[in-house]
């Protein structure tokens, strides 16, 4: 027997499922969030669900919002559902189910005056964002805003009328110009480093394309505080909702399960006011770089540097990967020699012991999470997880043979079979391009690395180039695991 989520089924749901102790009618609305995805109902939804369950902050809940075709699937399963979200933890030895409610309402998307009318309510003082890295607008290889994407030209073009996310916010933000309203924060949680600094430049350099005068009052009024977001949370498949029903008595039409662990680092920079998070976990900093940078080298990286020849074994789960000797040792010894002697120091943390958890938690075997998901938007990610790195060890002149054994692994990947012959299926808005340089690079290995959209300077590195080929070549004469084997072997 099992209970279909709804508002008026709370009373019903099993005794091992935690409800609201708040009731939604009695939240208003204070932040506006663009991408209504796992990872935001498993993060900021929670940490706000934690606050309104403390009897705090009632009037800083939820609006969802977004811009594309599966925004609007989302808020359809959510709507049936009184936009109540079923979030379960777990590892080895815990597991637990809670119901959320800290979300009131979600924009239809493709209304766009109604949108923008809701940014421009005074009572809105945050919008935040998890858009994906791929969601910004950036050169993958610079970082830098592209003001020439054909989506932003027509959105300069157009603004009364957006289809992007930054001609929503800048839309919504002329007219709270206009009408004497303070600005809101736009506050990114993607995994971007500075990804603040990463959000004023899209939406600033929108402004300018629009007006000059209307891109310095951005400047000079918008608060964009960066932020470290983490929680490792899988994408929803007919098996999670399989789990929650029969092991927790719930029908959720998108639940979320994600390990125990979360964190949120946030600099506290938000002159319209924004809730007390602090009471409970998020940690207000002056500076979010040396934290963020910490995570999405060790973590983000040390998901890159699995994914790929896990997917050319024909592994699906990432605690899978980790279960084997060759994956497991290739990641420690990547992180322990070259990502983690090239960072900063953080305050308060101990490199050795955060990577230790990291190994822990991408260990657990409860969580679900596929290789698969770790694989996508490559193209994205290297430049922002991997590539840096590299390109710190080279400015040093220090050694980078596991990093660019990331890189050509990720290239054999991209060719488009694992060391079987099975398909490597895989999302990416360059996936065409990637499998045609993928194969040339079997016979030229530079080809993959011409790429300089992705590569940058990295990809012109006589010793990145040298060392990428040679690797490749072993990857395709000797296979993926001896590889591994030579490189723990010291014989790359």
């Amino acid at each position: 027997m099992t209970v279909k989520l709804s508002k008026s089924a709370l009373s019903q749901l099993p005794a091992n499922v935690a409800v609201p102790r708040y009731r939604q009618a009695d939240l208003t609305a204070g932040i506006i969030h663009f991408g209504i995805g796992n990872f935001h109902r498993a993060h900021q939804a929670v940490y706000l669900d934690d606050l309104f369950n403390a009897g705090s902050d009632h009037d800083w809940a939820i609006v969802g919002a977004g811009v594309l075709a599966s925004d609007e699937t989302m808020r359809q399963k959510l709507r049936e559902q009184d936009w109540l979200t079923t979030v379960v933890e777990q590892d080895s030895g815990h597991r637990t189910a809670r119901v959320t409610a800290s979300m009131i309402d979600y924009l239809k998307p493709g209304e766009t005056g109604n949108t923008i009318a809701r940014l421009a309510d005074p009572n809105i003082r945050i919008v935040s964002l998890t858009i994906t890295e791929g969601g910004y607008f950036i050169d993958p290889a610079s970082g830098v805003f592209n003001p020439q994407h054909p989506a932003i030209v027509a959105d300069a073009a157009d603004i009364g009328d957006p289809r992007t996310v930054f001609g929503l916010i800048l839309a919504g933000l002329m007219r709270r110009r206009a009408e004497g309203t303070a600005p809101f924060t736009v506050m990114s949680c993607d995994n971007i480093p500075g990804n603040g600094h990463v959000t004023s430049d899209a939406v600033s350099g929108l402004a300018a394309l629009v007006d000059a005068d209307l891109a310095k009052w951005v400047k000079d009024n918008v608060a964009f505080p960066n932020s470290m977001v983490d929680r490792i949370t899988p994408a929803t498949s007919d098996r999670e909702r399989g789990l929650l029903a029969s092991d927790f008595g719930v029908e959720d039409n998108w639940p979320v399960f994600c390990e125990p662990f979360k964190q949120w680092v946030l600099e506290d920079h938000f002159p319209t006011g924004r809730p007390a998070l602090e009471k409970v976990g998020v940690t207000f900093v002056q500076d979010v770089a040396p934290y963020e940078l910490m995570k999405i080298r060790i973590l983000n990286g040390g998901h890159a540097t699995i994914a790929y020849p896990a997917a050319l074994m024909d592994i699906h789960f990432v605690h899978e990967a980790m279960e084997e000797p060759l994956i497991r040792g290739f990641l420690g010894k990547l992180e322990r020699e070259e990502i983690i002697p090239v960072l900063p120091p953080v305050p308060g943390i101990t490199f050795e012991e955060y990577y230790d958890l990291i190994d822990r938690r991408f260990s657990n075997p409860k969580i679900g999470d596929t290789i698969q998901r770790l694989c996508q938007d490559g193209s994205n990610r290297q430049p922002k997880f991997i590539l840096p790195t590299t390109a710190d060890r080279l400015r040093a002149g220090k050694g980078i043979t596991g990093l660019s054994m990331v890189s050509a692994l990720w290239c054999r990947f991209c060719e488009g079979t694992t060391d079987s012959g099975k398909p490597t299926n895989y999302l990416d808005a360059n996936a065409e391009r990637l499998k045609v340089e993928a194969v040339k690079a079997r016979s030229d290995p530079r080809a993959f690395l011409a790429m300089s959209d992705i590569f940058g300077d990295v990809g012109t590195s006589p010793v990145f180039a040298e060392s990428f080929s040679r690797i490749l070549k072993t990857l395709w004469d000797k296979g993926t695991r001896e590889t591994l084997t030579l490189y723990l072997a010291d014989k790359l």
